[in-house]
């Protein structure tokens, strides 16, 4: 069985952020927020079973490949820089179907910033939102992407 990097934080700044601004107006949290909450983190563990969700999902190939976690765990310039890359761009599978079906995967900022928090196990997209330099992708992530199976489909 593959082993998926997770955050045990993701989906929490949104909750948390509500029930703060809910106490500094002498109230209790919202519970439909909280079963947003609760939707969230249900969907995400579904997800991660779901061999349909598995298959040419660039976010599944990034938080269970070792070499590459290990590379965003050991330096933040690569997690910007992969961050940076993910946000709003096309990737497809690296293979002639995808290729030729122009099947493409793609994330927001917030999303990427999600992909990293899971691939460090810690923290959620907050921690990686506006990092910077947004859509780039630098030589070094288009070698790695590329070695992982997918191409940019930008270039």
């Amino acid at each position: 069985m593959t082993t998926i990097s997770t955050s045990p934080d993701r989906h929490t700044f949104q909750i948390h952020s509500h029930i703060i601004r809910q106490k500094e107006k002498g109230e209790g949290p919202s519970e439909v927020n909280v079963e947003l909450f609760k939707s969230s983190c249900e969907q995400d563990a579904a997800d991660l079973v779901d061999p349909e969700w598995q298959k040419d999902n660039l976010e599944y190939d990034l938080r269970t490949t070792e070499w590459i976690l290990e590379k965003v765990r050991n330096s933040e310039d690569y997690s910007k820089s992969l961050y940076a890359a993910l946000c709003n761009n096309d990737f497809t599978k690296n293979d002639v179907w995808p290729i030729l079906l122009d099947k493409r995967w793609h994330c927001s900022w917030r999303y990427a910033g999600g992909v990293l928090a899971h691939m460090h196990e810690t923290g959620d997209y907050m921690d990686w939102y506006c990092a910077g330099n947004e859509g780039d992708v630098t030589e070094e992530i288009q070698a790695d992407l590329l070695k992982l199976g997918w191409c940019d489909r930008q270039q």
